[in-house]
């Protein structure tokens, strides 16, 4: 008969010890989702070992997500330049002196082609976006938007835009046409948002969140890194979109892109592990909401992406480009995803979004993730 020497009864009861340990950090995580939390709670899990932080962001993400699933999303500027706000970032600023050119609102058909192709290259949610304060004063504009939606909505597709402020009214107008979701971004905490922006305030974007919710629609939203902000600002983000009465389908995460004419051109980008210790923070405190890896991740080499999977983002923008600046090429992401083993996410598969669709959907659109195949 076998017995075991000293040195593998110490092996074993050491390993069991570890296995135990081990135990007790994976707990952490629970199925609850909070909307009660304090900054300093916040602040505890942002400010925690970064490895441990990724490991326990990564095993919250594990329970309430497909960790082998990531949505490809790709973003249209179809209405570029020449807004009235003066965010600090962006090259579309009318106050601001740089390359981008204002254009008028483009038109259905070339909107429809662009969504076709991102389609066929594995994307399934398709967004819009439209340089302007709101839409006072753009009926006709506005018309043309409703059928852009309900056409990309008819593809069996996504269907997201970002248009500035909205009223109650409109974004019922936009539920009925089939919008799934609304991006309007808080970019930063609120103690230090009137250093970005002037023209529109904290409570002005809140509404408009309030709005969208109130209208059944998702809401994505979510911030920029490297305005200029601390990880008491960084913190002060989550807390912000924590607290909101439902979580929002999306938390966009982008690290800023200085553009040559923009108050900020001349910031320094922001560290990949600040990037990295947001994501996981976020996956944490918003358990079951989609983490969107934004703009600025083509800066990022697929070691440090991964990285970023697997503390929890679930989601990336892909396609020609984001706005105003470069995106990493559908060929690529398809190609690292299938380096990595991660398949592409199908339209309304994420639980919150099938939620708020309800019977709009039909029963064929909310099947088992385990269902789901490759998105391309």
């Amino acid at each position: 008969m076998y017995r075991a020497g000293p040195s593998t009864l110490r092996a074993v009861r050491l390993s069991r010890g570890l296995a135990t340990h081990v135990a007790q950090d994976v707990s952490k995580p629970s199925l609850a989702t909070r909307h009660d939390w304090t900054k300093p709670e916040i602040k505890a899990i942002y400010e925690s070992p970064l490895l441990d932080l990724v490991f326990r962001a990564a095993a919250a993400h594990r329970l309430h997500h497909d960790p082998t699933k990531i949505q490809l999303c790709t973003l249209m500027n179809i209405k570029t330049g020449g807004c009235s706000e003066d965010c600090s970032y962006c090259s579309q600023s009318s106050r601001h002196t740089t390359a981008t050119k204002a254009s008028r609102l483009v038109e259905i058909e070339p909107v429809l082609e662009a969504a076709r192709k991102a389609k066929e290259n594995g994307s399934t949610r398709f967004c819009m976006g439209a340089a302007w304060r709101d839409l006072a004063g753009r009926k006709r504009g506005f018309e043309r938007i409703l059928t852009m939606v309900r056409e990309v909505r008819g593809m069996g597709m996504e269907v997201c835009t970002t248009l500035g402020m909205l009223s109650p009214d409109q974004a019922r107008q936009l539920k009925e046409a089939g919008l799934t979701a609304y991006n309007h971004n808080l970019d930063t905490s609120r103690e230090f948002y009137p250093t970005v922006i002037t023209t529109r305030s904290y409570d002005e974007r809140l509404e408009t969140i309030s709005a969208v919710r109130d209208a059944g629609i998702s809401v994505c939203s979510g911030g920029i890194l490297g305005l200029g902000e601390s990880d008491a600002d960084r913190i002060g983000l989550i807390y912000e979109v924590s607290n909101m009465p439902e979580h929002p389908e999306s938390f966009p995460v982008n690290a800023l892109v200085p553009i040559p004419g923009t108050p900020l051109e001349n910031n320094e980008p922001i560290q990949w592990h600040t990037l990295l210790r947001t994501i996981a923070t976020a996956r944490i405190v918003l358990p079951t909401t989609i983490i969107r890896l934004a703009a600025g991740r083509q800066t990022l080499d697929e070691s440090k992406q991964a990285m970023c999977f697997m503390a929890g983002a679930n989601a990336v923008f892909t396609g020609e480009q984001m706005l105003t600046t470069p995106c990493s090429p559908w060929d690529e992401d398809k190609a690292m995803m299938g380096r990595w083993g991660l398949d592409g996410m199908r339209s309304f598969e994420q639980t919150n979004v099938a939620r708020k669709e309800g019977a709009a959907l039909g029963a064929a659109a909310v099947q088992p993730a385990e269902s789901a195949g490759p998105a391309a």
